[in-house]
């Protein structure tokens, strides 16, 4: 998650492969997006591989792991990792979602020769994770999505175009958003942590470690990354 004083000067042609860090709410999706449109990279996320690869004849036996109730274990995670990032897709670079989520898995990336140039940390407070997630509102027949500020409806808890009344799910509760980020910080911090020391002790080697503000608008945040991005 915000110091940022250097710039990554990426030569054109050279592969980007990067990983997008950020708690819940803090915009990782859209900015992950963006990222690999503007790269040409595909942006791989764990949850698309496992799906792929069970309905793609299940070489890794998952369905077996899954149904007994277990984790599927790092190793075989890593082997389905290791085996989409030799995709003819994947030459110019790529760009991880949701992996790796703990010290152990980013140990395996390395022990297992898999290329990471870039880690980005989108830090945005907790105050303002709080304010954009508890703030929407949902309309469940057609999913219209609300904001009682960035995006308030005409009247308040009314959706604009049917007059049904809108709800707030579960998920977007202030003690649920709570919660998450407190899981988040728990699994994921001390894998910030290792990146940025490993940035620090080895910047030759390690991939290079940076955080970004994540707050403001969305194009604000684009052009923050672009600053440390460029071609």
């Amino acid at each position: 998650m915000i110091l940022f004083v250097l710039q990554l000067n990426i030569k054109l042609g050279e592969a980007m492969r990067l990983i997008l860090l950020g708690p819940p709410g803090a915009g990782k999706g859209t900015q992950a997006t963006f990222i690999a449109e503007y790269f040409k990279i595909p942006k791989i996320s764990t949850g698309d591989m496992l799906r792929n690869s069970l309905n793609n004849g299940d070489p890794f036996n998952l369905k077996s792991t899954m149904n007994s109730g277990k984790l599927i274990p790092d190793e075989v995670i890593i082997n389905i990792v290791s085996h989409r990032l030799n995709s003819s897709d994947c030459i110019n670079g790529y760009l991880l979602d949701g992996f790796p989520r703990t010290i152990p898995q980013a140990e395996a990336l390395k022990n297992n020769l898999i290329k990471l140039d870039y880690v980005i940390e989108l830090d945005v407070p907790d105050k303002n994770i709080i304010e954009r997630m508890s703030g929407r509102r949902l309309h469940p027949s057609s999913g219209r999505i609300y904001h009682v500020c960035f995006n308030p409806p005409k009247i308040e808890n009314v959706d604009d175009f049917t007059g049904e009344s809108l709800i707030q799910r579960d998920d977007d509760s202030e003690e649920t958003i709570r919660k998450r980020l407190l899981t988040y910080y728990k699994n994921t911090q001390p894998l910030i942590e290792y990146y940025s020391s490993l940035s620090k002790l080895n910047p030759y080697l390690a991939p290079k470690f940076f955080k970004v503000l994540g707050t403001g608008s969305i194009e604000k945040v684009k052009n923050r990354l672009l600053n440390i991005i460029k071609i």
